[in-house]
């Protein structure tokens, strides 16, 4: 499903290189998870397949399905089945959660050649899927993400995934910040979505995540490339010995 092959890319304003030849395939309906130490390249990870505009790519590809996403603005990214949460979601005040989460629905259907959802079905469809995530009705009738705590905020997110049906979902460190009540809620939401024609790359520090999202494969990232992957054993590996030796073997 993704095949990202030398993806070289840099934060452009700070002219400094961060991936440096990235190579990773992630197979349909496969949980992919990324760990490794902080500063090596994960989130940047993202935020290039997203195509965060500070971000500039000077080598490679990534292809979704065959179709290079690094040729695509981020809305037709998205509209390709490409969706990432973000480590740190942003308040946007002033725009309501219910027309955002639709316009965000239609946009997509749009793309697809589809007519809008009609009210009575969005509805239902986001009561739903909220009450599933333990979104209380109240916090829908709010600007997006404004006096959420950062448990519900993640919660948010999740609901925005599974509104939007993605075939690739990135998570950035979606547990940062949860509690363990609130992280088993937000790994039940992403496992109720695993499929055999859906994806998950689940970026993280840690393995108590993936006690929860169980992993097929763990990838370890550092300075800005690859260098081990394993099955979900290495996960337990990293959490009792570190980084250290696995980073100092591939310099």
């Amino acid at each position: 499903m993704l095949e990202i092959k030398n993806l070289t890319a840099r934060l452009a304003e700070e002219d400094k290189q961060i991936l440096n030849g990235l190579n990773l395939t992630v197979e349909k309906g496969q949980v992919a998870a990324i760990m490794g130490p902080n500063g090596s390249g994960k989130s940047t990870l993202s935020y290039v397949l997203a195509g965060r505009p500070d971000y500039e790519v000077t080598e490679g590809e990534a292809l979704l399905d065959g179709e290079n996403l690094l040729d695509m603005e981020p809305d037709e990214r998205a509209a390709k089945g490409l969706f990432l949460a973000f480590q740190y979601p942003m308040e946007i005040p002033g725009v309501g959660q219910m027309t955002f989460l639709k316009a965000a629905i239609n946009a997509q259907r749009k793309k697809q050649g589809l007519d809008e959802i009609p009210t009575p079905e969005f509805i239902k469809l986001v009561n739903g899927k909220a009450k599933e995530l333990g979104i209380a009705p109240e916090m829908l009738r709010r600007s997006v993400n404004v006096g959420f705590s950062g448990g519900e905020k993640k919660r948010n997110e999740i609901l925005q995934m599974a509104l939007l049906q993605p075939k690739l979902a990135i998570l950035d460190e979606t547990d940062s910040g949860l509690d363990i009540d609130a992280l088993k809620i937000v790994a039940d939401g992403v496992n109720a979505m695993r499929s055999a024609d859906r994806a998950f790359v689940v970026i993280t520090h840690y393995q108590r995540l993936l006690d929860h999202i169980k992993p097929d494969v763990v990838h370890v990232l550092s300075a800005g490339r690859i260098v081990r992957s394993g099955g979900a054993d290495l996960a337990l590996e990293l959490e009792a010995k570190g980084y250290a030796d696995i980073v100092g073997q591939a310099a």
